[in-house]
């Protein structure tokens, strides 16, 4: 049966740990030799698309990346279409996008695995690295609290899961009227994930092992940045909310940062920060997930 990755729990806690596990494989197999991946990109992206391009190459493939005007899904031809094609051509299929509507309907269509490289409801594979920077920090996830301050968009709902799924704690703070959605909260604990929402950023670092944050006006949403970045006052992981956190906490960031903003430039840079580990971690995690998808561990 073909399986698709478009949310983090498409795997099963048990899956998840399968996939970080392979992500830490020095010599993969090259089970993409002679294969291509169809990359869809409808936003561009500096670490989505080195990423998943080489992590493509390391298991022996030909990434194939597609900007949105060269094929225009859903305009040129129908996503059910584009999909039924790809497949012919490769062993998986990538896509970036706006509307997560777009991804379950390639899922649908086509007959091999589906990957949600973003989208505006979640950024599963982002959750992936971010796992596997704090496994590779701590050794063990399960009873650590990672917080979440600022916006509560498609990387927090992400986080949230998949730390539910790896038996980790969540503390989510976010403005008013920015706040995670409900629904996301609800499927967090569902799966047995203990989640803490508030809007005061000082609850939520305080005694976390981890704080993250993402921009404040995500791509599409500049033309409000200034009203956003007066309603996120205050949210700025600085020194004073890391000093919050428990003594040796880690600081992540999914980038681009911008210094002064949703992070100080002296967390940003400092030893706490592992964020340029996270970011090579798309690469490793992205591998993984490939190996879990289109090797033995998905027969």
């Amino acid at each position: 049966m073909t399986r698709h990755f478009l949310e983090v729990d498409d795997l099963s806690p048990g899956e998840l740990s399968t996939v970080l596990d392979l992500a830490e494989q020095v010599d993969p197999p090259r089970i993409l030799a002679g294969k291509g991946m169809a990359l869809l990109f409808e936003k561009p992206s500096l670490r989505t698309r080195n990423a998943t391009e080489m992590a493509v190459v390391q298991l022996g493939g030909h990434p194939v990346s597609l900007r949105a005007e060269e094929v225009d899904v859903d305009v040129r031809e129908p996503a059910a279409d584009a999909a039924r094609v790809l497949s012919r051509y490769h062993a998986a299929i990538g896509a970036r996008v706006f509307a997560h509507a777009k991804l379950e309907r390639l899922a649908e269509a086509a007959t091999v695995p589906v990957v949600n490289l973003l989208s505006d409801d979640s950024h599963p594979c982002q959750a992936l690295a971010d796992l596997l920077s704090l496994r590779q920090v701590w050794g063990e996830l399960q009873g650590r609290t990672v917080a979440y301050i600022g916006d509560g968009n498609n990387v927090c709902k992400s986080l949230v899961i998949a730390a539910a799924l790896a038996g980790m704690r969540a503390h989510v703070a976010t403005p008013s009227g920015f706040s995670l959605q409900a629904a996301a909260v609800d499927r967090a604990r569902a799966l047995g994930g203990e989640v803490t929402v508030t809007t005061s950023a000082e609850e939520a670092a305080d005694g976390a092992d981890a704080l993250y944050t993402d921009v404040w006006a995500s791509m599409g949403q500049e033309d409000d940045s200034a009203r956003r970045r007066k309603a996120f006052e205050g949210f700025t992981i600085d020194e004073r909310l890391m000093a919050l956190a428990q003594p040796g906490a880690v600081f992540l960031h999914c980038l681009p940062a911008h210094r002064g903003e949703e992070v100080s430039a002296g967390v940003l840079d400092s030893p706490a920060s592992a964020v340029w580990q996270q970011a090579e971690n798309r690469m490793h995690a992205m591998r993984g997930l490939l190996l879990f998808l289109l090797g033995e561990e998905a027969t």
